[in-house]
Formats: C-alpha cells, structure tokens, sequence
C-alpha cells in the first residue's frame, strides 16, 4: 500500500509513480498513485525539463503531464523521490 508523506514542506506531497525506464536511462511515468489506493494515468508527457518548484521549494525534473484532461506539474526531485505540489483549497 502506497502512503502519501508531507516531509520538511507542507507545499510538497511525495507521490509513487508507475515509470517505465527506457534504454537511454530516461524515466517515462505512466501514472500517479495516490495515498487513497487512487491511480491517475498519465494521459501525455507535454514537456520534460530541469526546473525548481518554487511553491515546494525543490529542484529537479518537471514532467508537465495531462491527467484527467488538467496540465500539473509532476516533479522527479534531486533526492531521487517523486513529489507534487500541494493545491490550495
């Protein structure tokens, strides 16, 4: 079971993601599994690019992504883990 953890940054929720690894060493992720045993596919890969989440305040690789028809931010942080960043409400 997969758990959602809010570490160091409300801002920033750690995320497991189905990723598929390709010969070249790049990550394609396919889905974003939730802590509520919910799986978003991801329906595109928009763009792929270095960039720092200045709402969770963490660099890394922003995938933008098409999930459920909405463009978000996936990001593949420098410590090797998943995150997103929080919405407000």
């Amino acid at each position: 079971m997969m758990s959602t953890l809010v570490e160091e940054n409300p801002k920033k929720i750690y995320v497991d993601v189905d990723v598929e690894f390709q010969t070249d060493g790049s990550l394609i992720p396919k889905a974003i599994l939730w802590d509520d045993d919910k799986t978003y596919e991801i329906q595109r890969i928009m763009e792929v690019r270095r960039a720092a989440s200045l709402v969770a305040g963490a660099t890394g690789v922003r995938y933008t992504v098409l999930v459920d028809g909405y463009e978000s931010y996936l990001y593949y942080g420098d410590n090797n883990r998943w995150f997103v960043e929080a919405k407000d409400s």
